[in-house]
């Protein structure tokens, strides 16, 4: 697999979660995928059901909302059951920073802006998490900002996401605790660019990135693998999280598609479709969504192209693994860029099938 981005950054790592599930951020590991859950966390049951839906969705690391007490007293039973690492995010409420690291949570997110003089109990954290060996992610937004830095930037410009970032890492450093990781974000993609690329050149921590209040799709989806693809073809940063008003599974299934396109992981399913036009004979847009439900499962990677008529066939698509053009109610099949079969509109989508597991077959008789 060749990528699409440059050198990675160099950075520290930190670890996230303990045992076969701890999943390394920074430090060359590959990119991970993160996402948010939108259960009430007090709701043990509900939110674990959610946290492997989206585990099985690959989600590498999941953080959940503790907003209150009860929130807090479900962290053990949370962190625990999870299969995969959880973090805690606080806000306001110091004290829940201490309930998540006692709870074994893989880490604690804190935004300082929104948290009652949080400069003054750094040193009690720094101290608690240490002893846990629990990472902390400094997680600066641009709308909770400290008033002091508003004041001498006049908004949430880069520099001031960046100064507050950097001033509560040393307010860690001052106390030997450097096991953390930072976010910048902000909902305009390119002030959280160069946020991130100054940040990138200001320190040698890992960076989770996020545009915030991205919004909904396709808006939240677009600002998002935007920005993304800046940085991380930049070689900046080391997790990510896709801000959307959409279920989190949503989040995940776009994150893990934008680092697929990147080359920053392996493909799994890729649907090569054309976009329609007056020459199409099919509808495209519909079979392209019933072969990509048909393969959404498949057990290994495959590109598979789905074509509205001869013109955008075996010709535009043969690095697909294989295809169809289609027309006049029926579809020419097309393995590895040669026609095979033409077969009836509706056996098309099982006959790729047929044809996908062929190539899996002949996949394994040669490595055997």
């Amino acid at each position: 697999m060749v990528s699409a981005t440059s050198t990675r950054r160099e950075s520290r790592q930190v670890v996230i979660g303990r045992g076969k599930s701890a999943v390394p951020v920074g430090g060359g590991a590959p990119v991970s995928v993160q996402s948010m859950t939108t259960t009430l966390t007090s709701n043990v049951d509900s939110t674990l059901q959610q946290i492997a839906e989206l585990t099985a969705a690959g989600c590498e690391i999941v953080r959940v909302a503790v907003p209150s007490q009860d929130d807090a007293d479900a962290l053990p039973a949370i962190a625990a059951k999870a299969t995969i690492p959880v973090i805690a995010d606080i806000h306001f409420q110091p004290r829940y920073v201490f309930a998540a690291i006692d709870a074994g949570c893989a880490a604690v997110r804190v935004n300082p802006g929104n948290i009652k003089k949080f400069d003054d109990r750094v040193a009690e954290i720094a101290a608690a998490a240490a002893a846990a060996s629990t990472p902390i992610r400094i997680g600066v937004n641009a709308g909770s900002l400290d008033k002091r830095i508003i004041a001498k930037y006049g908004s949430a410009t880069p520099e001031a996401l960046v100064e507050s970032a950097l001033w509560e890492c040393a307010l860690f450093e001052e106390h030997g605790f450097t096991d953390l990781k930072i976010s910048v974000k902000h909902h305009d993609p390119m002030v959280m660019v160069t946020a991130y690329r100054l940040l990138a050149q200001r320190c040698d921590y890992p960076l989770h990135l996020g545009v915030t209040e991205a919004g909904p799709p396709p808006q939240g989806i677009v600002k998002s693998a935007a920005a993304f693809a800046i940085l991380l073809h930049e070689g900046i940063g080391d997790t990510i999280r896709v801000s959307l008003s959409a279920p989190p599974i949503e989040e995940v299934k776009v994150g893990s598609q934008i680092l697929e396109s990147l080359g920053l992981r392996p493909r799994r399913l890729e649907i090569v479709s054309c976009p329609s036009c007056g020459r199409a004979q099919v509808d495209v847009y519909t079979l392209a969504d019933k072969v990509t439900a048909a393969f959404q499962d498949f057990p290994v990677p495959l590109r598979v192209a789905v074509m509205g008529c001869v013109v955008n066939g075996p010709g535009e698509a043969r690095e697909a693994d294989l295809g169809v053009s289609s027309g006049n109610g029926k579809g020419q099949i097309f393995v590895k860029g040669e026609i095979i079969k033409t077969v009836p509109e509706s056996q098309i989508v099982e006959t790729l099938l047929e044809e996908a597991m062929k190539l899996v077959d002949l996949d394994a008789e040669d490595t055997s």
